[in-house]
């Protein structure tokens, strides 16, 4: 693998270095799980739009920029490399984006995609249900056609961001007799349609980062179906594919977060020093997000020759919800007691760290996603 870049790589780099730097707030963004926060950021996102930064890899006329995935990662570099805001609407922009890339109609696409990419929507999960989470296939919330419409009934819960978000995209069983991974719709929903209640869930720093929703003779068009009736889940899974592939969690923000461990360790060298085993988590970690970055690469190498990334987005689940939070861990230990204080200078060590608790459950379980490997990648029989 050769991992040089082309005059035009060089120079699109160039430019959203040079533009990240006149344009980042002055300030730290307030956290998106508050609503003062979230609206921040949303302004952001719009900025970022306006400058054709917001999905660089989507096309021109859908509010892209046409660019390719090697470019793609050179954004996602620059981006975090230069300590940019988080990216809010992610679940819309890097899950259901594409989702509508694959399978949407072309009216879907016109209608919902450049509204994504300025975030004039957002965008929530309505995956989990209280007997329905990493086994998707047990989800019981139904939508049964009448006329031109769905009717809406059920529930959902751990739906990010849902408490502030303009729309929920999920699954829901459109035949009522059915089971399993049969039977079911895939389906996008206002959350300001009559019969919609949205209860915030406090996630463990406090905020509001989570929320269940409630479904009451919810009226939906049948329209807003992505794929066909019934056909659901083969829709599901590719959302699921870029949740816990690429899109969802490059390269480059662990490679961030790497740095920032190496940089905490030469300033805390006579604390760390203490436990010879740190300087070598830390190493080992730095090495970790580098070899991330580097399948990346590789990986947008073989999706740019028609390859497909199949069961194998299971191992990059697993591998960079786990670095991340080792990562944190680390930090953790260089800070001590330190990093359990909060309004100070190592907070944002504690935010990530409590979030990262979060990494080997959302977008599938690990237990699931090395269930996964086994069966499908290493042929192993069904425990």
């Amino acid at each position: 693998m050769e991992l040089t870049y082309t005059e035009k790589q060089q120079a699109f780099r160039a430019e959203v270095r040079q533009w990240l730097k006149e344009n980042l707030p002055a300030e730290p963004l307030a956290s998106y799980d508050t609503k003062a926060g979230f609206e921040q950021h949303r302004e952001w996102e719009r900025k970022l739009f306006d400058a054709r930064l917001s999905m660089v890899m989507w096309p021109t006329e859908l509010g892209g920029r046409g660019c390719d995935l090697i470019e793609w990662l050179i954004f996602e570099e620059e981006y975090y490399g230069a300590g940019a805001p988080m990216r809010v609407n992610q679940n819309g922009q890097l899950l259901l984006g594409p989702t509508l890339m694959e399978f949407g109609t072309q009216a879907q696409k016109e209608k919902f995609l450049p509204r994504m990419a300025a975030s004039d929507d957002m965008w929530a999960q309505a995956w989990s249900e209280p007997n329905a989470g990493s086994d998707m296939a047990a989800i019981s919330s139904k939508a049964i056609r009448d006329g031109d419409e769905y009717v809406i009934n059920g529930q959902k819960t751990w739906s990010t961001r849902a408490i502030f978000a303009d729309w929920c995209f999920g699954l829901f069983r459109t035949d009522a007799e059915s089971s399993r991974h049969h039977g079911l719709s895939y389906l996008m929903v206002p959350l300001d349609a009559p019969g919609v209640t949205i209860r915030p869930i406090k996630a463990l720093n406090g905020k509001q980062a989570f929320a269940e929703i409630f479904f009451d003779n919810v009226r939906v068009p049948v329209e807003n179906r992505i794929g066909d009736d019934g056909q659901g889940w083969k829709v599901a899974m590719a959302t699921a594919g870029f949740e816990r592939g690429l899109l969802l969690r490059s390269p480059a923000r662990f490679q961030q977060t790497a740095r920032k461990l190496v940089q905490l360790y030469l300033a805390n060298r006579r604390a760390a020093d203490a436990d010879p085993a740190i300087a070598t988590k830390v190493a080992q970690a730095w090495s970790d997000a580098q070899a991330y970055a580097l399948s990346a690469y590789y990986t947008v190498g073989r999706l740019s020759r028609g390859e497909k990334i199949g069961a194998e987005s299971s191992i990059n689940k697993i591998f960079w919800s786990e670095l991340d939070l080792n990562m944190h861990q680390i930090a953790m230990d260089i800070l001590g007691a330190q990093g359990e204080l909060t309004d100070c200078a190592s907070t944002s060590w504690l935010e990530g760290f409590l979030f990262a608790q979060a990494g080997p459950i959302y977008a599938g379980a690990n237990e699931i996603q090395r269930n996964i490997v086994a069966e499908r990648m290493l042929g192993l029989p069904k425990g």
